[in-house]
């Protein structure tokens, strides 16, 4: 059955097999490519799991509710034949239901908000700061962006700043009004303030708000290990593969 395979997958992976148990394994892998192809799916979705939410730390805890399922639904004080058999096809039928579980959310494609976090703006900390650029970070701050965007078009017809450039995109991808936003960060790009590297991870989120994986996918190779953020590059990356 399905879910004694995953079972068996785990505890390969887990190196919980004695030598023959590992030699049959193994063995099985090499003459049944069926078999070599479940095997290969449930380690995908393990690796998924690991980077992205410290699978170890799930495992131990999924294996202390099993212990604890155990406990209440069978007499441990009295162990029978029967009894272990039936505690383990109870687990093995929750591994199934959480292997399925992982297996749906996980290979679907990563999602705009799993990754759109907008930096809280800080215009008002200097002291050349109007009051048009302080009500425009205090919109933008509030996520109110609709209100924010007249404001920065205001500022930047007497000041085009990269940083201006940047959150006025960042305003009207949240309102998503992508090609005035992907103008924006292309502009930004084009030159060279610290805002550049930001800009791309913007206009990478702009393509996977609109679901264009492949053009997501270009603008991220793009981005410089040296981003500050650098990490969630990669973690997309790795989602979009």
């Amino acid at each position: 059955m399905n879910e004694e395979r995953y079972i068996l997958f785990d505890q390969y992976l887990q190196d919980e097999l004695n030598v023959d148990e590992k030699n049959d394994f193994e063995r099985q892998i090499s003459e049944d490519p069926e078999f070599s192809s479940a095997f290969k799916t449930f380690k995908s979705v393990q690796l998924q799991l690991e980077n992205k939410f410290k699978y170890e730390e799930e495992r131990e805890a999924f294996k202390e509710n099993l212990t604890q399922i155990s406990d209440k639904h069978f007499n441990v004080s009295k162990p029978k034949v029967i009894g272990l058999k039936s505690w383990y096809l109870a687990a093995a039928a929750s591994v199934a239901v959480l292997f399925g579980l992982f297996f749906f959310n996980y290979n679907q494609n990563p999602t705009f908000a799993d990754y759109n976090h907008p930096e809280q703006a800080s215009f008002t900390e200097r002291s050349t700061a109007n009051q048009t650029l302080k009500a425009a970070e205090t919109a933008f701050n509030k996520g109110k962006y609709n209100d924010a965007i007249p404001l920065f078009e205001t500022i930047l017809k007497q000041n085009k700043t990269p940083e201006i450039q940047y959150y006025y995109g960042v305003s009207l991808l949240e309102e998503s009004q992508y090609q005035k936003a992907e103008t924006e960060f292309n502009k930004v790009i084009s030159g060279t303030s610290v805002y550049k590297e930001k800009a791309k991870w913007s206009l990478a989120l702009s393509k996977l708000k609109q679901k264009d994986y492949k053009a997501c996918k270009a603008v991220l190779q793009t981005i410089s290990e040296d981003y500050e953020n650098y990490d969630e590059v990669q973690l997309l990356l790795d989602e979009l593969d």
